[in-house]
């Protein structure tokens, strides 16, 4: 079925997301927490990719306010890790 695969990716991609953030909550140590929160981070970029590709092509559907939403949660993942990472190195 190649013409679900992109979809298939997009819902692997945004699940997992949401399972290393809830991952993230019972870390080990921060390190850890920012390790699972980078991961969720890495599959927020790969949404990001798959949206894009669908806003390029004819055959699948396209909202803006999706792709507004997977750079809104880029920018709070990236915010949580910059702000670990400093108390880490404190």
């Amino acid at each position: 079925m190649k013409r679900f695969a992109m979809a298939n990716q997009i819902f692997k991609a945004g699940t997992s997301i949401g399972a290393n953030v809830k991952e993230a909550q019972s870390p080990e140590s921060l390190k850890d927490f920012i390790h699972k929160m980078k991961i969720a981070h890495k599959e927020a970029e790969e949404i990001e990719y798959w949206l894009m590709l669908c806003k390029k092509s004819e055959h699948y559907p396209f909202k803006q306010e999706l792709l507004d939403k997977a750079k809104e949660i880029l920018r709070i993942l990236g915010k949580i890790i910059s702000s670990s990472k400093a108390k880490l190195n404190k």
